[in-house]
Order: structure tokens, then C-alpha cells, then sequence
């Protein structure tokens, strides 16, 4: 078999194997994210079955999930949206970033680690995952509670947060000197403050320059602005992802619309070969040295996170039910501590990062809906008690 037939046979297989992964965690009802980092780790370097010529493929379409991920995340809200967001979450948010960011600071530090690698691990533990805590919205009927939007604006917090540290720590991740790194980081946070500013007040254009009545042009001149962005914005030291995440945001109304409806589809192919990648990448001797640390991780920000939830609903007047509810929904990590991760993969002294993140965002995007699910069936049949 030739080189093309191989790269095509492993390539369909690899899609295929996905798609299969996808319907059984749909059938289990949970994130497929977790089985996806199996797989990477099962195909890659020392696994069950490690892909041979496909690789380097998968690696370019895991650069293309990131920009979807990043994109889809930056069409959910409209500026003054985030605006508005920003300014009635704030207090809450900033309890949920330094209770849930400093653990993994903390335990960077108490494994030997430099800081910079640190920093990366404190924010894997920080950021809740958006699509885990949707799914679990809708799939419990509680998109109508009184604490939904609570968590939502959390959430939103949380990403706008990314949005920032991601450039911050892509710099950092870089090297270079620390004049360079300042001087780098004010001009990723000058052209995120100036996008921010003119989408809120000219986002309709973009959103006309980007809507057409044919899907066609509608998807090539969306997709095809994201990636130019993105490959601009890579140039002068903000990270891609970051680039297409500005992009999502200048776009507003019937367009923003309509590009959520064409680039689901390719945001799912192009998020599930992330993850694999990121499983392919992740040495899975590596695994064992950082379980502990991942489960204890896990136990102290899965109780940070769950105070943060429930304190700003609190602060918000919802009932003590509601309380736990927002507490357990933001439990689950996912997609952004994994590309957070990858940032950070070839860190000096951060070589455990990769599999520490992975191991983590496992056990918690299991343990996270189960125990929402779990709490749930506890309050609609709760076990009597002996007298």
C-alpha cells in the first residue's frame, strides 16, 4: 500500500474510531472529551496501538480545533454582552478565579516546578468547562432555574479571563527576555481591549460584511477571516486561539446566527481531533508519577470550585437548592484546560504539565456530571432514615 492509501486508510480509521467514541459517550450520557484523551493516549507513543503516518495531519487539524473552539466561544456573546457580564459577575468571579486558580499555582510550586509552568497549572485547575456545563444544563431541565444565569455569567467571567491569560502565558511560554515579555503582553492586551471597544460599538458591520443569504459564502468568508486573524494574530504574540476568539466577538446578530449554525459541524470534527492530539502528545509513562497529584487536585479544587458557585449565587438570592445546584454544575473541567495544557507542553520544567492536565480534566469531567446526576436522583428519592 502506498504512502497516500496508508494516510488515508489510518486517517478514516482514526475519524471513524471517534465518531464510535462520541455515540458510546452519548449513550453513557457524559463528555465525550475524557474517552477522546484515551484514544490520543491509547494511539500515541508507547500505547496499545500508536498511529504511524496520520500524525502529522492530526496535528494541524488539533491547531484548527483550537481556532473553532475559540471562535464558536467568542459568537456565544456580543460585546456589550460581555460588557454587562463582566461588570454584575465581577465580585463572584474574582472569588472563583483565586480560589480555584492559586490551588494548581500552589501545587506547580510543591512539585519543584519554575514558575511559568505553574502559572499554566493554575489555570487547568481555574476554568470550568463551558460545553461540559451546558450539556448538563439541558440534559437536567434546569436551563430555566433561578441560578442558570448565575453560572452562565461565571462562566462568562471565566472566559473573558482566558481570553487574557492565554496571550499572557502564550508570551511566557515563548521565553525571550522580560522587556520583550511586557512589551508583548501590553500589545496582546491593547488589541483585546481595542476589539472589544469596537465591537460593541460597530459589531453590526462585521456582521453584515459576514452574512450572506447563501451558506456558501456565509461559511468560506467567516472561516476564511478567522484563520487570517488568527495566523495575524500569532505574528505579533497572541496566541491564535486568542485571534479567533476576537473575531467570534466582533460578529453580532443574524450573523452570529447563522455562523454558530454552519460551523458546528466542523467545530465538533475539528474539537474531537484536538483532543486527541493532545492525548497523542501526552507521554503516557508520565501518568503514573502525577495520579496522586491529579486526584488530590481534584478533591481540593472540586470543594473551591463548588464554594465559588454557591457563594455568588447566594449573593444572588437563590434558594439553598439553587446554591448547591450552581456549585455542582461548575465542577466539570474540559476544553479550555486542555488547550491551556497544550500552550505549556514543551515548557522547561513543566514536563509532567501535559499529563497532569490530562489525568485531571479526566477525573473531573467524569466525576463532575455524575455527581450532579448523583445529587439529583439523591433530592427525588432521598434514603429514609432509621429512627
Amino acid at each position: 500500500m502506498n504512502e497516500a492509501a496508508s494516510l488515508l486508510v489510518e486517517l478514516g480509521s482514526v475519524v471513524l474510531g471517534l465518531g464510535l467514541v462520541a455515540r458510546l459517550a452519548s449513550r453513557w450520557s457524559i463528555s465525550p472529551i475524557p474517552l477522546f484523551l484515551i484514544a490520543g493516549l491509547a494511539l500515541g507513543e508507547g500505547g496499545l496501538l500508536p498511529i504511524v503516518t496520520s500524525e502529522e495531519f492530526i496535528e494541524v487539524g488539533a491547531e484548527i480545533g483550537v481556532i473553532f473552539l475559540l471562535l464558536m466561544l467568542g459568537l456565544e456573546y456580543s460585546a456589550d454582552e460581555l460588557v454587562m457580564g463582566m461588570r454584575s459577575v465581577a465580585p463572584s468571579g474574582i472569588v472563583d478565579l483565586v480560589l480555584n486558580f492559586v490551588p494548581g499555582l500552589a501545587a506547580g510550586f510543591l512539585l519543584g516546578w519554575p514558575i511559568v509552568p505553574a502559572l499554566f497549572l493554575g489555570g487547568v485547575t481555574y476554568i470550568s468547562s463551558s460545553g461540559v456545563v451546558a450539556k448538563l444544563l439541558g440534559d437536567m431541565g434546569w436551563t430555566g432555574n433561578r441560578e442558570t444565569p448565575i453560572v452562565l455569567s461565571l462562566l462568562v467571567f471565566e472566559d473573558l479571563v482566558m481570553a487574557i491569560m492565554l496571550p499572557i502565558l502564550g508570551v511566557l511560554a515563548l521565553g525571550g527576555t522580560f522587556v520583550g515579555a511586557v512589551l508583548a503582553i501590553s500589545i496582546a492586551l491593547a488589541v483585546m481591549i481595542g476589539t472589544i471597544a469596537f465591537a460593541y460599538r460597530q459589531g453590526d458591520k462585521v456582521g453584515s460584511f459576514i452574512f450572506h443569504t447563501s451558506d456558501e459564502v456565509s461559511l468560506l468568508t467567516v472561516f476564511g477571516l478567522t484563520l487570517l486573524v488568527a495566523g495575524l494574530a500569532e505574528g505579533i504574540g497572541i496566541s491564535a486561539a486568542v485571534g479567533a476568539f476576537l473575531v467570534g466577538i466582533s460578529v453580532s446578530g443574524h450573523a452570529a446566527d447563522r455562523a454558530r449554525a454552519l460551523l458546528t459541524p466542523l467545530r465538533d470534527l475539528f474539537a474531537a481531533v484536538f483532543f486527541l492530539f493532545f492525548g497523542l502528545s501526552t507521554d503516557p509513562g508520565n501518568i503514573s508519577g502525577v495520579m496522586l497529584v491529579a486526584l488530590a487536585l481534584g478533591a481540593v479544587t472540586g470543594f473551591t470550585k463548588f464554594f465559588a458557585g454557591r457563594w455568588a449565587a447566594n449573593r444572588a438570592g437563590s434558594s439553598e437548592r439553587g446554591r448547591v445546584r450552581a456549585g455542582l454544575l461548575l465542577l466539570p473541567r474540559g476544553e479550555f484546560s486542555i488547550i491551556i495544557a497544550g500552550l505549556g507542553a514543551n515548557l522547561a520544567g513543566g514536563s509532567e504539565l501535559p499529563a497532569l492536565a490530562a489525568v485531571y480534566v479526566l477525573v473531573m469531567a467524569i466525576a463532575g456530571p455524575l455527581i450532579v446526576r448523583f445529587h439529583q436522583a439523591w433530592i427525588a428519592n432521598p434514603v429514609p432514615v432509621a429512627n
